[in-house]
Order: structure tokens, then sequence, then C-alpha cells
């Protein structure tokens, strides 16, 4: 999991949903791939930026999404906060809609870690 720069892991009961991919005759450019939403048991969803996943398992009773083309920034305005530095697809694949900064609620969100190493929720420090 080290080579995956941002892993998240939402709460337990969360589950994926992916959107199939559209077959058609002709070819569409920049409608972007089909779309990822986490499902939460309590009620709720968020989508996410398909186009930067590079892991997708909810088989352990809890969604884990890895991205490869984010940055994890840390809590921002009480959300956590994570921008696109890469994208992962050519510019002919992708929606010209697409975003540049995603936010998570820190209570839908179990753990993130960076490069294989936990960067939310911080550590505290040992007495």
């Amino acid at each position: 999991m080290n080579e995956i720069p941002v892993l998240v892991e939402f709460v337990e009961g969360s589950r994926i949903e992916r959107g199939k991919p559209v077959e058609r005759s002709l070819p569409i450019l920049r409608n972007g791939p089909p779309g990822t939403v986490i499902h939460f048991a309590a009620g709720g969803a968020v989508p996410l930026p398909t186009d930067q996943i590079v892991l997708c398992d909810d088989s352990r009773g809890l969604a884990r999404v890895g991205f490869g083309g984010m940055k994890f920034c840390g809590v921002e305005e009480d959300l956590l906060s994570f921008r696109r530095v890469q994208d992962l697809l050519p510019e002919e694949f992708l929606s010209p809609e697409r975003g540049f900064h995603m936010t998570l609620e820190p209570g839908t969100v179990l753990r993130v870690l960076v490069h294989g190493q936990l960067a939310w929720p911080e550590r505290s420090p040992l007495p």
C-alpha cells in the first residue's frame, strides 16, 4: 500500500457504487469515466473523482479508496481536504468539469494514509 499516494478508509458500513461505462458505437470524448459514489449505512453518499482512483475495495465491511493523483492537504475549514496534483488519464478521457479540490466530512472517514503512513487522524504524542 506504500505505492498508493493517498488511501482513504471510510467508516464501517460504507460501500462503493461504481457507474457502468456507456457503450456506444461512436466514442464520447471529454465525458469523463463513469462515476464512483460512497454510500453510508446511516444514509447519505459522497461522489469521488473516479479518474483519480487506483484502488477500490469494500469487501471488509468498509470502503477503501486509493487515489493516485491526489494530495492530502489536512483539515481545512473543518473538512478533510484533498487536491488534484496530477491527471492519471489523457485529457481526451477527462471531463472539463472535473474537480480539482475534494473535501470530505471527518465523520465519514476512519483514517487517511499517505504512502502507507497514517496522516489523519493525527497520532497523539506519547506523554
